[in-house]
């Protein structure tokens, strides 16, 4: 009897979580938008950082990006009818603890360069995997404008990755195999 009544609560699902598609895009928004948030306050400290020049640009644009994708994230929240707020991201939370890491373990210079792109890019593929989906979300629950809004942000995420894949392979990781600082 006991084993049953465990089995009937475990299988309820918690008043906090989402209970179908329109439950996930609600959870999904709040999540990227602390994600977001994090990101504009953690962009700084990778920008001190870090030592190429273009690496340097491309995470100062990121942050000019990431802070106006926090105002659009807003008007998706309102083109949703739904009030702006957030939820820890724990993924996110993940990502940049890991940066920070690789800024204190590693020298300045062309090898603390690559760990930044790396941790940046780890970061923008979670962006794109998130913004894919909630772009998705969008088109489905017929949440037209949202899903223009996110779709704008997904391509900036796709340009933001292909940069820093580029400034990677122009010299950054090349750099950093001969130990170049």
């Amino acid at each position: 009897m006991e084993t049953t009544i465990k089995k009937q609560e475990a299988g309820k699902a918690k008043s906090s979580e989402a209970q179908n598609l329109r439950g996930l895009f609600e959870v999904g928004l709040k999540d990227i938008y602390n994600a977001e948030k994090v990101l504009t306050r953690t962009l700084p400290k990778m920008v001190k950082n870090a030592t190429s020049p273009e690496l340097v640009n491309a995470l100062k644009s990121h942050l000019n990006e990431a802070e106006a994708q926090v105002s659009r994230l807003e008007q998706v929240f309102n083109a949703a009818g739904l009030k702006p707020s957030d939820k820890k991201c724990e993924a996110m939370e993940g990502l940049l603890k890991e940066s920070e890491g690789i800024m204190q373990e590693t020298v300045k210079g062309a090898v603390r360069d690559a760990g930044i792109i790396a941790a940046g890019q780890k970061v923008k593929h979670y962006e794109i995997a998130t913004y894919g989906t909630l772009h998705a979300f969008a088109k489905t629950l017929g949440e037209n404008k949202a899903a223009n809004l996110l779709a704008m942000t997904l391509d900036e995420q796709k340009k933001s990755d292909a940069a820093l894949t580029g400034i990677a392979m122009s010299a950054v990781n090349a750099n950093a195999a001969v130990g170049i600082q």
